[in-house]
């Protein structure tokens, strides 16, 4: 009667005692691999550039960084300011067979282990009204992003027609 009293006990505790063994185990493992305790990766970029507005042209020039997400989770570029102040607008542009636009976005998306490299033909940081620059000219800018934290960086100033190497 005893030992028919310990298997009807055994039966009832056995499958959750098992099941948090296996959590356990599951848990030292994914520590031992450096999983616990590590929050989403901060995104990087490199310096970007600058478009050097042309005499006579419009008021207004565009940045250009590549953005780097090493991480598991998406994140999204939602501002930038650069030390001389004024605004920056967030940018995409829309094609349209051969002919296109531009529009302003709240957001940049970030995609998980992607990246956003702006480029005039697609997304830059539209600069209103910027201060006279000169080619080869360094600017600190500061992105900043729905998780990641703000990124300072500089951008060279380059005329129309070349490209960063």
């Amino acid at each position: 009667m005893r030992i028919s009293r310990t298997l009807d006990r055994l039966a009832v505790v056995g499958p959750p005692v098992g099941a948090a063994a296996l959590a356990l185990a599951l848990l030292t493992g994914w520590t031992a691999v450096g999983g616990a305790g590590v929050g989403p990766r901060p995104v990087t970029a490199d310096n970007g550039w600058v478009l050097l507005p042309t005499t006579g042209a419009a008021t207004a020039t565009a940045a250009f960084f590549t953005i780097r997400n090493p991480g598991d989770v998406p994140d999204e570029l939602t501002g930038a300011d650069w030390e001389f102040g004024g605004g920056i607008t967030l940018k995409r542009h829309l094609h349209q067979g051969a002919a296109g636009r531009w529009e302003p976005v709240s957001g940049l998306p970030v995609p998980a282990r992607g990246e956003l490299a702006m480029s005039p033909e697609d997304a830059d940081l539209m600069i209103a009204a910027p201060p006279p620059l000169q080619a080869g000219q360094w600017v600190g800018f500061t992105l900043t992003f729905r998780h990641s934290p703000p990124l300072r960086l500089v951008a060279r100033v380059l005329p129309p027609g070349e490209r960063p190497r």
